[in-house]
């Protein structure tokens, strides 16, 4: 059974939430990523995604405002240990594009977002390991004349 932490991001890319909109979403757009994770002295407090401050066409949603005005408060975390098909779950019915994932001691590790099950999936991951070979079926089927036909077409 494949695990988050087999499919996950590491290496995440964190801001603060005193941070300025605008300068998350130029970090956002130089690095090709979609989520930002929102952490401060005590760990992380947010999650940010492209959709939550409007995208390409945001500017007026980020202007004057900081990561803490927009981010989702929270984030739904799993651990690295947590089934792939679960995280899935989890996000189709929360309707979220990311899941933070945490050690065991709530320590952020990395990052799972629906691209990363998108390549999972494409990949085969969730393939079974081992093709089971079909038996060998020997029918006999009776032979039968053939009618042919007699008269015009």
């Amino acid at each position: 059974m494949t695990r988050v932490g087999d499919i996950m991001s590491g290496g995440v890319v964190t801001v603060t939430p005193d941070m300025s909109a605008v300068d998350a979403w130029e970090q956002m757009r130089t690095q090709g990523i979609h989520h930002l994770v929102v952490c401060d002295a005590d760990g992380v407090v947010g999650l940010l995604s492209a959709r939550d401050i409007g995208g390409r066409h945001g500017a007026s949603v980020r202007a004057g405002r900081r990561v803490g005005d927009l981010m989702t408060a929270r984030p739904l975390a799993v651990r690295a240990e947590t089934p792939v098909r679960r995280a899935a779950n989890l996000m189709r019915g929360r309707s979220i594009g990311a899941l933070i994932v945490e050690n065991d001691e709530g320590r952020l590790t990395g990052i799972v977002t629906v691209s990363d099950l998108l390549d999972a999936v494409g990949r085969g991951v969730e393939r079974p390991g081992t093709v089971t070979e079909r038996p060998i079926v020997n029918h006999r089927v009776p032979h039968r004349k053939r009618q042919t036909a007699a008269g015009a077409w």
